[in-house]
């Protein structure tokens, strides 16, 4: 079996951008390892392929459910292993793609899937959240697995509940049994190169990325993914998206939305780059300001499939 191959990096390194040209060069498709960019009509907050490049390279693993429902590690990880067989089935290549830490532990050293599902008990604890609200459910986990209901938002009904599942089932909280995953080391082989800027570049990168995102609508995509259904809780605690809605709410003017927009990216860079460290075997791409993209889009083949591989003809 070949290794994954994973191309990574911080919050606007300019991965996104140098994974479609390696995908163009190699024949390869993307599955993207973005744990906002899964719901759709999130589209400018979490800087998606535009429609002309979606028709230049095939992705995977991205406007997978509505924005007001909940979507797990466990549901990501399906649906990347479905596309990753699809593609290789095709006879291509999957190139994995993104920066959610959660998703690539996942995906190299696996996660804690539990017990079955059990049908009754969930229409048993769902009928009662109906009768008594989302809360009673919520103060049972708290007494049960104070951790996890800690995590968890009394509304998110659908993991309230599977964390209850998992006790009764196992009789033990979920949150012990998470404890023993992820394994001590990778489960699969991979080639993860992970692009690195230099601190003051990447904070213009930011900025200017923050200041596109605004001119192309980002108020008014989070006003209107806020209406009817509205966001679930982790659109809602996503970066762009959770500032705007406190600017809708008239907590800051847009001004002050666009600087806590920018001094969370770039807090969420530095939390990956440290995050990034801890995978056994990540190669640094690091980048100049002025350096040539197609120079950074050979390192980056090189690095992931060899300067000897063809390109995989469909």
């Amino acid at each position: 079996m070949e290794p994954l191959r994973i191309l990574t990096g911080q919050t606007a390194s300019g991965k996104s951008t140098v994974a479609v040209r390696v995908a163009e060069l190699t024949g390869a498709e993307l599955i993207s390892v973005d744990s906002i960019k899964v719901y759709r009509g999130l589209d400018i907050g979490t800087a998606k392929p535009s429609r002309s490049v979606r028709e230049r390279v095939r992705f995977h693993a991205l406007d997978v459910v509505e924005a007001w429902e909940s979507f797990s590690l466990a549901r990501y990880l399906e649906c990347a292993r479905s596309a990753e067989g699809e593609i290789r089935a095709r006879g291509r290549r999957p190139l994995y793609s993104g920066g959610t830490p959660l998703y690539l532990r996942g995906l190299l050293y696996g996660v804690f899937e539990g017990p079955g599902a059990d049908l009754a008990l969930r229409e048993e604890l769902t009928a009662r959240a109906q009768r008594e609200g989302a809360g009673a459910l919520h103060d049972e986990l708290r007494r049960v697995d104070p951790v996890t209901a800690q995590r968890l938002h009394p509304n998110d009904a659908f993991r309230v509940i599977r964390a209850l599942e998992v006790a009764r089932a196992t009789g033990r909280p979920i949150s012990a049994h998470q404890r023993q995953y992820p394994a001590p080391c990778p489960a699969v082989a991979y080639r993860m190169a992970a692009l690195r800027r230099e601190e003051a570049d990447l904070k213009a990168r930011i900025a200017r990325r923050v200041e596109r995102m605004f001119a192309a609508g980002l108020v008014d995509e989070v006003r209107r993914m806020s209406e009817g259904r509205g966001l679930c809780v982790s659109a809602r605690k996503a970066i762009g998206y959770r500032e705007v809605l406190r600017h809708l709410a008239g907590e800051w003017t847009l001004a002050e939305t666009v600087a806590q927009v920018e001094r969370n990216t770039w807090r969420l860079a530095r939390k990956q780059r440290a995050w990034l460290k801890s995978f056994p075997g990540v190669m640094w791409l690091d980048v100049k300001p002025e350096e040539d993209v197609e120079s950074v889009v050979g390192r980056a083949r090189e690095m992931l499939f060899g300067p000897a591989e063809a390109p995989c003809r469909s």
